[in-house]
């Protein structure tokens, strides 16, 4: 592809961004500026915990065929998780790295393949820098600001109490944009950040329904989903209101082992079950 990169005048400058109080005074993008849409920032830890990819996967897979354009910051972790999971379900995306866009100085550079993905499904790379210009620790701060100024809100998956994707929500709050936050372990440290969010008054959000019903869709409730399961698989479903050990299954039931590993392969076969990491756990948990 041709990685060409435009300047922006100042009266092609997404509106959004104008209306914050340090607007960008250069623009520089590869790809097309997606017309009139949503656009949701989605942020989060660079060293994600597996549960944490699995939520960004689930809630931006939910988004699937609506209006809505994923704006992140294309680096590694939950920043790209994003942008592959939009990618993947046909959703448009934007990336704003902390770096200029010319192919040498892109941050991180392992994203490159990553970016031009990005702007061959439409999307495009924004930057305030000048094409040539090296990633900085104060970059990552003023490209937050931008990501925030253009989303209508700002997703946040995982972060730590003390984390720079936090910056990025209080600039939200500060531009008067919604701030949604996943829950997570009272265990975990990727979990603190988030769940201090909630507790200040961030919108909690646990599916994509949630998401869809914040941003002002108008989502049609979803029927339960009818399993075509027997009474043993039953059983199995039951149990696992959390993900479980087959170990922890097998006593659970009181039954033998081989039986509930047969059990445990048809439901995986049916897609209804997954294991991950020696754990089995319910798809439509």
């Amino acid at each position: 592809m041709n990685w060409e990169i435009k300047k922006l005048t100042s009266g092609n400058f997404p509106p959004q961004l104008l209306e914050i109080p340090q607007p960008p005074k250069e623009l520089f993008i590869v790809g097309e500026f997606p017309k009139e849409t949503t656009f949701l920032a989605v942020v989060g830890s660079r060293k994600y915990t597996t549960y944490g990819k699995e939520a960004c996967e689930k809630l931006i897979e939910g988004l699937r065929g609506y209006p809505i354009v994923i704006v992140s910051g294309l680096a590694l972790g939950i920043d790209s998780i994003a942008h592959k999971k939009a990618l993947d379900v046909g959703l448009t995306t934007i990336a704003f790295p902390g770096s200029g866009l010319r192919p040498e100085v892109l941050y991180p550079r392992t994203n490159y393949e990553l970016g031009k993905n990005i702007v061959k499904s439409g999307g495009c790379l924004i930057s305030e820098f000048e094409p040539d210009f090296r990633a900085q620790d104060f970059a990552f701060p003023a490209r937050n600001r931008l990501m925030a100024g253009l989303s209508k809100a700002v997703l946040v998956i995982e972060a730590e109490e003390k984390s720079g994707t936090l910056i990025t929500t209080r600039l939200a709050v500060d531009y008067n944009r919604d701030v949604y936050a996943v829950p997570g372990s009272i265990f975990s440290a990727n979990s603190k950040g988030t769940n201090r969010l909630i507790r200040n008054g961030a919108t909690p959000v646990t599916n994509s329904e949630e998401i869809l019903d914040a941003l002002g869709f108008n989502v049609t409730q979803k029927l339960p989903l009818q399993l075509d399961v027997s009474p043993a698989e039953k059983e199995i479903l039951d149990l696992l209101i959390e993900p479980r050990g087959r170990d922890e299954i097998v006593r659970g039931l009181g039954k033998p082992a081989n039986e509930v590993n047969t059990l445990l392969t048809v439901l995986e076969i049916k897609g209804i079950v997954k294991e991950m990491l020696g754990k089995i756990r319910r798809v439509d948990s």
